[in-house]
C-alpha cells in the first residue's frame, strides 16, 4: 500500500535526505533543503515491482533505418543552432537571465510554424492570454494556428494536447507547472523532475516538439536538478547583457547535432532580428590605430567568426595586480600573461591587466591566444598593430604557436571582411590554400608573432 513520505531535498542539486540540514552535502549550499512529501509504493516483503508483459529487446541491426526529419523553425539562426530544424519528438530546454529574449524568441518560432500550416500551442504560467496577445501584437505573431492558454496544472496542459494535437509545444516556464499528484510546491526538485519526465513521454509517445524555457540562478546555470540537462535532449543558453542588443544562442547539449554552434540576433522594438554577418557586427565599431587591439579569427561550429579583443595593460597600486577578463577564461589569460613575462621578459607584476572580448560574446577555443598576446604586448608597450591584420594560433606554456584545425575557413573570413595580412602558425602552411589577396606570415613563437605585429623589440 501507499504509504507519505516526507524528505527535504536541496533546490540547488537535488540532494534528499531524511531530516533538514543547514547545509546540502551535495552542492555546499546553505539553506535549500525544503521538505517535501512524496508517495512512496511499497510490495509485500519488499519485493521489486514488475510488468505483467516484459518488453522485448531487438538486436540494432534489424531495427528499421529512419530518415532523420526536422521541421524548419522560420529563423536560420535557430535552424543553425539546433543543427538544421526542430527534431519531432524531441524534448528542448532554453536557459538564459530574465530579460534576455527567451520568450519573445519562442513566441516567434511558433508564429513561424503555424503560418506554414502547424498547429502549435503555447502555454505560459507567467503570463495571462491577454498579455501574451499584446505581446504578439508587438511582435506582429498572431496566427489562426496558434493556441495560447495560460494554465500550470500538468494534467490540464496534457487535456489541451490531446485537444489540439500541436507539431510544438512550448512550456513558459517549467519552474511553475505543478503536477497535482505532488504535493510540493510549483519549482521545487520533486515538481520539475515529475513535469519534465512526464513532457519527456509526452514527446517520445505522440512525436511532439517540446520546448521548455527554465529558470536561471544568480550563478547562471539552469535552476533546479542537474538531472534536468540529462533528461532533455538539448539545451539552449541566451547569452548577452540585455541591456545591449545584440543576443548569442548557444547549444550546450544536442543529440541531433553539434555542440559548437552559435547563433546571434539583434534585439529590436519589433522582436528578435537575426544577424546574417556577425563578423561584420563585432568589428562595426573597431578602432585604428589605438594600442591595445587585436582582430582574432575563431570558428563557432561551421561558422568562422572574427571578434575584437581588446586589453589596457597600466601600472598597478595594489599589492597584488588586478587580472580581469570578459568573454574568455580567466585561467588562460593569466597564463598568457605569464608566458609573456616569462619567455618574452615583459615585466608585468606591477600591471593591472584587463582583456575584452568585444561585442558580448565568449570565446572559447584556444586559437584566439595569439590574439590575446598580441593585444596584451600591444598596450603594454604602447604600440598599436596593423587595422588590417589577423592574429590565428594557440600559445603554449614554452612560448611556442601551435597548429589549429579549420584555417582555411578563418581565412576566407578574413580575406572576405578586406584584411591584407594573417599572422598564423608555421606548421599550418604545409598544406594550406590561402586565398587570393590575402598575405600569410607563418610565425613559430609568439616573439616572431610579435616582432610581425609590433615591430622592433618587444622585450
Amino acid at each position: 500500500m501507499a504509504k507519505a513520505r516526507t524528505t527535504f531535498a536541496c533546490q540547488e542539486c537535488g540532494y534528499a535526505s531524511p531530516k533538514w540540514m543547514g547545509r546540502c552535502p551535495g552542492c555546499g549550499s546553505w539553506n535549500t533543503m525544503v521538505e517535501e512529501r512524496e508517495m512512496a509504493a511499497r510490495t509485500p516483503g519488499g519485493a521489486m515491482l514488475r510488468r505483467k508483459s516484459q518488453p522485448a529487446a531487438t538486436p540494432i541491426t534489424r531495427l528499421e533505418r529512419r530518415r532523420e526529419e526536422r521541421m524548419d523553425a522560420g529563423i536560420r539562426e535557430l535552424n543553425r543552432v539546433l543543427g538544421g530544424g526542430l527534431v519531432p519528438g524531441s524534448l528542448i530546454l532554453v536557459g538564459g537571465d530574465p530579460g534576455i529574449g527567451k520568450s519573445t524568441l519562442l513566441l516567434q518560432t511558433s508564429h513561424r510554424l503555424a503560418a506554414r500550416g502547424s498547429a502549435v500551442l503555447y502555454v505560459s504560467g507567467e503570463e495571462s492570454a491577454e498579455q501574451l496577445r499584446m505581446r504578439a501584437d508587438r511582435l506582429n505573431a498572431l496566427d489562426d494556428r496558434l493556441f495560447v492558454v495560460a494554465e500550470t496544472d500538468l494534467s490540464a496542459i496534457g487535456s489541451l494536447v490531446e485537444q489540439v494535437r500541436p507539431k510544438l509545444l512550448v512550456i513558459d516556464s517549467i519552474q511553475t507547472v505543478y503536477h497535482p499528484e505532488i504535493t510540493s510546491a510549483p519549482g521545487s526538485v520533486a515538481q520539475v523532475r515529475e513535469c519534465t519526465g512526464h513532457l519527456m513521454r509526452l514527446a517520445k509517445e505522440q512525436g511532439v516538439t517540446v520546448i521548455i524555457v527554465g529558470h536561471v540562478t544568480k550563478a547562471g546555470a539552469i535552476a533546479g536538478p542537474r538531472l534536468l540537462e540529462h533528461m532533455v535532449d538539448c539545451v539552449l543558453y541566451f547569452e548577452g547583457d540585455r541591456h545591449h542588443a545584440y543576443r548569442i544562442l548557444r547549444a550546450v547539449k544536442n543529440r541531433f547535432g553539434s555542440t559548437n554552434e552559435m547563433g546571434v540576433f539583434e534585439m529590436k522594438s519589433d522582436g528578435l532580428a537575426e544577424v546574417a554577418n556577425p563578423s561584420e557586427m563585432f568589428l562595426s565599431e573597431r578602432p585604428t590605430g589605438v594600442a591595445g587591439s587585436a582582430v582574432a579569427a575563431s570558428m563557432e561550429g561551421s561558422r568562422p567568426v572574427l571578434v575584437e579583443v581588446q586589453a589596457l595593460v597600466s601600472p598597478s597600486g595594489l599589492a597584488t595586480p588586478r587580472r580581469m577578463a570578459t568573454g574568455l577564461d580567466h585561467h588562460r589569460v593569466s597564463m598568457i600573461l605569464a608566458v609573456l613575462e616569462k619567455r618574452l621578459g615583459m615585466f608585468l607584476q606591477n600591471q593591472d591587466a584587463y582583456v575584452n572580448v568585444v561585442g558580448g560574446v565568449r570565446l572559447y577555443e584556444p586559437a584566439v591566444d595569439l590574439a590575446v598576446a598580441v593585444s596584451v604586448a600591444s598596450s603594454f608597450r604602447d604600440r598599436p598593430t596593423g587595422p588590417r591584420d589577423v592574429y590565428v594560433g594557440e600559445v603554449g606554456l614554452t612560448g611556442e604557436v601551435r597548429s589549429v584545425a579549420r584555417l582555411e575557413q578563418r581565412l576566407a573570413e578574413a580575406r572576405q571582411m578586406g584584411f591584407q595580412n594573417a599572422i598564423v602558425p608555421r606548421k599550418n602552411l604545409r598544406s594550406l590554400t590561402p586565398p587570393e589577396g590575402l598575405k600569410i606570415i607563418g610565425v613559430g613563437s609568439v616573439e616572431e608573432a610579435l616582432e610581425v605585429a609590433l615591430g622592433g623589440s618587444i622585450g
